[in-house]
């Protein structure tokens, strides 16, 4: 049964922020608030956690398109590969924000992307989020969850998402309840911003 724990956005509480890490570091999959919607996700560097997830999204992991969520666009050097000032830009303008932007990835990609050349970055405007990755060390993976209903497409309710999932995630945060419209997707590895996705947000290019 997953764990369920209130972790408030104004100031998350460091033992909760600390009692989650340590859910990542044993492998652990958990379903956490953002500044669009409730999303699934674990730590990037544990190859099987990420299967787990994928298996869950009903996707094949090398196929997944699964993005990074970073504290800031400080770590981005770590995964993406050198970018230009006008690139820089953008993302200073817009991050923290409800936008998932793809840039070219580099060598330090886990080997299950390596072969995508590309990846989606995100830094939420949610303090929750961003001090699990803070205090994990490095960003962990992130996709949205739908939901089956065809009218309502994201859960925003955390206390339901918690019913659906009890038995096949490890934890669920409890940060409010959740938007219900996703980011908006934009392509940054071409000459010219290209918006693949309109969600939320309006973009300053």
């Amino acid at each position: 049964m997953a764990e369920f724990i209130k972790i408030y956005n104004e100031n998350p509480n460091p033992r909760a922020i600390k009692r989650v890490v340590e859910v990542l570091r044993d492998g652990g999959v958990i379903i956490f608030p953002s500044d669009t919607v409730y999303a699934l996700g674990c730590d990037i560097t544990n190859s099987k956690a990420m299967e787990r997830v994928a298996q869950l999204r009903g996707v094949k992991l090398e196929k997944a398109n699964f993005s990074f969520i970073c504290e800031s666009i400080s770590n981005l050097s770590d995964y993406v590969r050198q970018i230009d000032s006008s690139t820089f830009k953008i993302l200073k303008r817009n991050l923290p924000g409800p936008y998932t932007f793809i840039l070219p990835g580099n060598n330090n990609l886990p080997t299950v992307f390596k072969k995508k050349k590309e990846v989606g970055i995100r830094v939420p405007d949610n303090e929750i989020v961003r001090a699990i990755v803070r205090e994990l060390g490095n960003p962990i993976i992130s996709t949205s969850i739908k939901d089956d209903d065809e009218v309502i497409e994201y859960t925003t309710d955390p206390e339901l998402i918690h019913e659906k999932w009890d038995h096949l995630v490890d934890l669920v945060i409890d940060g409010g309840y959740g938007g219900n419209i996703a980011s908006t997707v934009i392509d940054l590895t071409g000459s010219e911003p290209e918006v693949i996705r309109e969600g939320k947000g309006t973009l300053e290019l």
